[in-house]
């Protein structure tokens, strides 16, 4: 049981690592735009509505952004909700971010102007956002439903962003970012189920699931 203990931890913290990644890869991204390409990777890598010449920029948008300031402003709520979907293990992790990337990314390209250009994390950020909000209620586990209250408090005030408020915002991304976030939490399977699985197999011993 310890060695799959340690299979648990392991895969949070590669997990968390994995999130610390990402976004200092946008950080990168964004210093070479802003300071060395002029704008270049944003115009060539961000998703543009209606056009069917880049579908592929669902992937990478995510990562770009409009200048520093929108970076900064992305950087904390993407480390700290990030991290928090990152506690139920690599795997969830990354289907989670598959997932709200789709969502968004094709909600942005369906509903915003005609060729109008869109970057940056918030979608990612709304989707984790509505992942921990609802996978709490989907796993009914004490650490679940501790982080979802804590979301709910330090970050509920961001249900707002999914409406048209600002200019120059994308609440499209908001918006379908926290539907993707909860399509994950409500579409992959529950830890307990999987659990119960793997003590089906494994006999008189049972199994533990590492997220």
């Amino acid at each position: 049981m310890s060695s799959t203990l340690d299979g648990v931890k392991q895969s949070r913290i590669t997990a968390i690592l994995t999130v610390a990644g990402m976004l200092a890869a946008m950080w990168v991204f964004e210093i070479l735009d802003s300071f060395l390409l002029l704008g270049t990777l944003d115009q060539r890598y961000g998703l543009r509505a209606w056009d069917l010449q880049g579908p592929w920029t669902v992937f990478t948008a995510p990562f770009m952004h409009g200048n520093l300031e929108h970076l900064i402003g992305n950087s904390l709520p993407f480390l700290v909700l990030g991290a928090l979907v990152a506690f139920s293990g690599l795997g969830r992790l990354l289907l989670t971010t598959l997932i709200v990337i789709l969502v968004s990314g094709v909600g942005v390209w369906l509903f915003s102007s005609p060729f109008s250009l869109t970057v940056g994390a918030s979608g990612l950020v709304f989707g984790y956002f509505g992942y921990t909000v609802l996978r709490g209620i989907v796993e009914r586990k004490t650490i679940d439903i501790v982080i979802m209250i804590c979301v709910i408090l330090f970050y509920g005030t961001m249900i707002w962003g999914v409406l048209p408020q600002y200019p120059g915002v994308s609440w499209q991304a908001h918006l379908f970012g926290f539907i993707g976030g909860l399509l994950a939490a409500y579409l992959l399977p529950r830890r307990e189920r999987r659990r119960q699985l793997n003590q089906g197999y494994g006999g008189a011993q049972g199994g533990y699931y590492a997220p």
